[in-house]
């Protein structure tokens, strides 16, 4: 069987889901789909798929949920390929001079799937009920959502914020798309999540619960029709397999192929392996450093553990150099980032440390529960811990479980963790170092008195010095071990002519999906 020779059991399963209508043509001979959408476009994912990711109103301070966000869902503005604020639902938006009310102008003829013109009563309702990531900072801001009409909305602050169109406008959050207020209102909140209606470039068609997803195009979209009919998300939790059935053309795109399964695609004639610096940054939280009866609140050995990782060899065997080690939570990239250094790879030092800690011979250090399926790092980290006696038991889950139990301040011992949502460099630390903070277990007083005063400040130098400070503190008090700015890698099969992987810059997944291309037969 030839590398391009799909098994029967896969031609099977896609004839199950898509049945192909005979061609209707004009008059004159024409095909008038031939301009249309047409093919079928597959993604093995490397996450479960969860059906709270198919409504926005519970995106969390996470990355993932956009995988599917973009395709069914519209926000007032979101990243593009023109910029993080791009506007989309909205043509158009303005501050007022005081900085205290954003107006949104919504774009002419934008419609939801069911054929509802999207309004700003939609917009209203959908930040009222948004619950997600830094929903509280949000609505503690923001004093009130006025209609002004029709197709204009305006968001209120009780004081100028800086910080509302990252917050709003970026995916740091989920507040700024939009849902159907009546179609909701009626089905309710379980009932969106199985049938959910959107305003983005494709409609849902069926879910499989952590399995599958299957998308049609929807022409009316306000951008553009897509170019790619349907499109299929596999849940395929395995490496090995996802790669495999890369080979195989039974999936289009491949997400998340690291070391040895990496390097055999990238040998692979007709296969692609592409690599992107992604907003993701993989860190070890300490989560029970806030115990102080636990040995982890001692800075010393937080900084024996940090010490202990050689973040060199990890990159090298996991993601093949394309990872870029460093000492920060906030990726470099980001506004207001602080560059800082990663602890040098020094078992000798940790070890001492860990004696001048009054543990000569090691700890245990309890769980090590990473980002899923991140497993073989963590692993390889554990395995650098226990070499200098921090003795530490991996414990796995599926992502959809890991992000709730981790922002339910449910998991002890360690925390192999990432934060790939987008934003700067406030975002990144509301999300991790605030008492708002969705993944935040303990808050140093004078990072939250820092953080306070950023937000209130209008000028542009002093807010960067601020949130310098506090990227400084978290990093000499070892709040967070980072370990490296995440190299994405995915795999790309010979059917695909644009995969979408690279337009909007730091972003994981294929988008726009409306920019996506099959190559012609």
């Amino acid at each position: 069987m030839s590398r391009l020779t799909r098994p029967l059991s896969a031609l099977a399963l896609l004839l199950s889901i898509w049945t192909f209508p005979a061609p209707v043509r004009t008059a004159e001979g024409a095909d008038p789909a031939a301009a249309g959408p047409d093919g079928q476009m597959v993604w093995a994912v490397h996450v479960t798929l969860a059906p709270r990711w198919l409504d926005p109103g519970e995106t969390e301070s996470a990355i993932t949920p956009f995988m599917v966000l973009y395709a069914i869902h519209d926000a007032l503005v979101k990243p593009m390929p023109a910029g993080l604020n791009t506007p989309s639902l909205a043509e158009s938006w303005s501050m007022s001079p005081d900085g205290t009310s954003y107006e949104f102008v919504l774009r002419q003829g934008a419609k939801f799937h069911n054929g509802d013109h999207v309004t700003a009563e939609d917009v209203k309702f959908s930040f009222e009920r948004y619950r997600g990531g830094a929903a509280k900072l949000l609505k503690d801001k923001v004093k009130d959502v006025q209609v002004v009409d029709a197709r204009r909305v305006r968001f209120q602050l009780k004081e100028p914020w800086p910080d509302f169109m990252t917050f709003f406008g970026t995916t740091a959050t989920g507040a700024g798309w939009v849902v159907p207020k009546k179609y909701v209102e009626r089905v309710g909140d379980e009932g969106f999540k199985k049938l959910p209606i959107g305003a983005g470039p494709y409609r849902f068609v069926s879910s499989t619960p952590g399995v599958e997803l299957v998308l049609e195009a929807f022409e009316g979209y306000w951008r553009k029709a897509p170019s790619v009919k349907r499109l299929v998300f596999k849940s395929v939790p395995d490496e090995t397999t996802r790669a495999a059935a890369l080979k195989r053309s039974e999936v289009d795109i491949a997400y998340f192929l690291n070391g040895p399964v990496a390097e055999d695609v990238q040998r692979t004639p007709g296969l692609k392996l592409t690599a992107v610096r992604t907003n993701a940054v993989f860190f070890l939280d300490f989560v029970d450093q806030w115990d102080p009866k636990s040995p982890w609140s001692d800075r010393r050995v937080r900084l024996a553990a940090s010490l202990a990782v050689d973040r060199k060899a990890i990159n090298e065997a996991e993601q093949l150099g394309f990872a870029g080690t460093t000492g920060n939570i906030v990726p470099r990239h980001m506004e207001f980032a602080l560059p800082i250094d990663p602890h040098p790879y020094d078992p000798k030092r940790a070890k001492q440390l860990l004696a001048e800690a009054g543990y000569p011979n090691g700890f245990d250090g309890g769980d090590l529960t990473p980002n899923p399926p991140y497993n073989s790092m963590a692993e390889a980290v554990a395995g650098y811990l226990g070499a200098v006696g921090i003795r530490t038991r991996v414990r796995t889950m599926e992502r959809a479980t890991f992000l709730s139990t981790w922002g339910e301040k449910k998991l002890r011992g360690v925390v192999l963790g990432a934060q790939g949502a987008g934003g700067n460099a406030a975002t990144r630390i509301e999300g991790l170092a605030t008492p708002t903070g969705r993944y935040a277990y303990g808050v140093l007083p004078e990072v939250e008195d820092l953080f306070h005063r950023q937000a209130r400040e209008v000028d542009r130098k002093k807010r960067e010095e601020l949130l310098h400070q506090i990227q400084r503190i978290l990093h000499e008090r070892v709040v967070f071990a980072p370990i490296w700015e995440n190299g994405f890698l995915r795999g790309v099969g010979p059917r695909v002519e644009e995969p979408g992987l690279t337009l909007i810059p730091s972003y994981p997944y294929s988008a726009p999906y409306e920019d996506i291309r099959l190559k012609r037969r």
